[in-house]
């Protein structure tokens, strides 16, 4: 199976610029590389923050975007998000039985699960009472078939203060439900910290990447505000074959030279 992930949209109006950039044309040529690169991916997967201020007109200009994209597409939402102006527009998008926009998807490498951790408010990351027992319900109907979760928030410190403040707040609650199944969860996505992460939680491979518009600049000494930069923006292209999962991060805006390593005889300056 092939997966494309990618994350932090932040769209505005259409022509408005976010932090010097414009969100928009960002996506239109992640979709163009995508459309000439991997249009045989099996699906696309944006964990949230599709917008930047929530606005009709961001979601309207998201769903025009994601019309040309050839590869079938979910959308999760993150804490930038409005989930009653994105359902307006995304009449078909996930749905659970409380109105949360996650759900459940049945693929040929195992089950993908879809959380909302979207709270109007604030911009932490938020797992309720009603969305942890649908959650645990979920993972109960199948307990060892294996598991891939996408959502926005991490559920663990990243160790970069300012977004760790924003994390998710239930994060021991998380743990908990998710503790009798750790064993057949084989990868987790999610977006929020705009940087290249990978790594593990209680042994639980995991991966984030750039965002499609503005990054979070590495800083580990940083505090109270968040640290932003103009860092190329990536999609991932994830592999899947039931027994391993291979995530690579494409800069796609990358217009350095390109050469072969082959062939080459030394030369002196």
């Amino acid at each position: 199976m092939k997966l494309i992930h990618l994350t932090d949209t932040h769209l505005v109006e259409p022509n408005q610029i976010l932090y010097g950039l414009n969100p928009l044309e960002r996506l239109d040529l992640a979709i163009a590389s995508i459309n000439h690169l991997h249009a045989d991916a099996d699906q696309v997967v944006i964990t949230g923050d599709l917008t930047h201020w929530g606005q009709l007109g961001a979601y309207q200009a998201l769903h025009s975007s994601l019309a040309v994209l050839q590869p079938p597409c979910t959308l999760i939402l993150g804490n930038h998000d409005n989930r009653e102006l994105f359902r307006s527009v995304f009449s078909n998008a996930l749905e659970d039985v409380n109105g949360f926009v996650q759900g459940v998807q049945e693929t040929a490498v195992g089950q993908f699960l879809f959380l909302d951790t979207n709270q109007p408010g604030t911009h932490s990351g938020w797992y309720c009472a009603n969305r942890l027992h649908w959650l645990g319900e979920q993972l109960a109907r199948s307990p060892q078939q294996p598991k891939y979760i996408f959502m926005h928030h991490p559920p663990f410190e990243v160790g970069l203060e300012p977004m760790d403040r924003i994390g998710l707040v239930q994060r021991k609650e998380f743990l908990e439900v998710l503790r009798p199944y750790l064993g057949s969860v084989r990868h987790l996505f999610f977006g929020h910290v705009h940087r290249p992460i990978s790594g593990s939680w209680y042994g639980v491979p995991f991966s984030t990447l750039r965002a499609t518009s503005h990054q979070v600049w590495l800083d580990f000494e940083a505090k109270g505000e968040i640290p932003g930069s103009h860092e190329p923006p990536a999609y991932g292209v994830v592999f899947m074959n039931g027994e391993t999962v291979v995530v690579h991060a494409h800069d796609f805006l990358d217009q350095s030279l390109k050469f072969s390593l082959d062939g080459q005889e030394p030369k002196t300056n």
